[in-house]
């Protein structure tokens, strides 16, 4: 099992680079209580879990209802297989060893998968900017693309999704970074101030005691 943690561990970090928040939990009964307790956007599960197998944590997910993207890691060995996992509910499936590059791709697709389902269009227009949240990009209308690190859009994102809305810096913390980030929470003024920079001081307002809240230009 050191094997599994040492692969959850190094794709946590690959998916954090990328711009994602990730939670690790190496057991399968805790890994069910976490994702019935906190809304993700995608799970990524692996068969060979102590506790409760992954199969297990799929199908009772799906019988309370719960609707999560879930990508099933399957064992290469034949003891277990993708159609299986397909059957208890998983959206999609990799066989052991996988490209890594391959695996964030199954990943966005998902993703995009999810949000066009709840909503027709994923461009956000914010003043003279188009913000794309399935390729993960911002466009200003005449000076094209404007460059964002991954944490600097996955800031912008969550702005963007509650726009007009005061946004909470616990908020933020808890959807750009992860459960266990202990480190300074004035991170998110620092990305604040980089997206200030790069996309005009008035779009973002600080709400003192409060948080940020996206401007929509009239």
């Amino acid at each position: 099992m050191e094997d599994e943690k040492r692969l959850a561990v190094s794709l946590a970090k690959g998916l954090t680079a990328e711009g994602y928040a990730v939670d690790v939990v190496h057991d399968g009964l805790e890994g069910l209580h976490r994702a019935s307790e906190s809304p993700y956007d995608l799970i990524v599960l692996d068969i060979m879990l102590p506790g409760m197998n992954g199969y297990r944590v799929c199908a009772a997910l799906r019988a309370a209802g719960n609707d999560v993207p879930i990508l099933m890691l399957t064992a290469k060995d034949g003891e277990y297989d993708e159609a299986e996992g397909l059957d208890t509910g998983a959206d999609d499936y990799l066989t052991k060893p996988f490209s890594y590059v391959v695996l964030v791709a199954r990943v966005k697709a998902l993703l995009r998968r999810r949000g066009s389902a709840g909503r027709a269009n994923p461009v956000h227009t914010v003043g003279p900017y188009a913000v794309d949240t399935a390729a993960r990009r911002v466009t200003h209308a005449d000076d094209g693309e404007v460059p964002l690190t991954a944490k600097e859009f996955a800031v912008l994102e969550q702005l963007v999704a509650r726009a007009g809305e005061v946004v909470s810096k616990g908020d933020i913390l808890e959807h750009v970074w992860d459960f266990a980030y202990e480190g300074d929470p004035n991170i998110v003024e620092v990305y604040v101030s980089a997206l200030r920079r790069k996309l005009g001081a008035s779009l973002i307002r600080t709400v003192r005691g409060a948080g940020y809240r996206l401007e929509i230009p009239r």
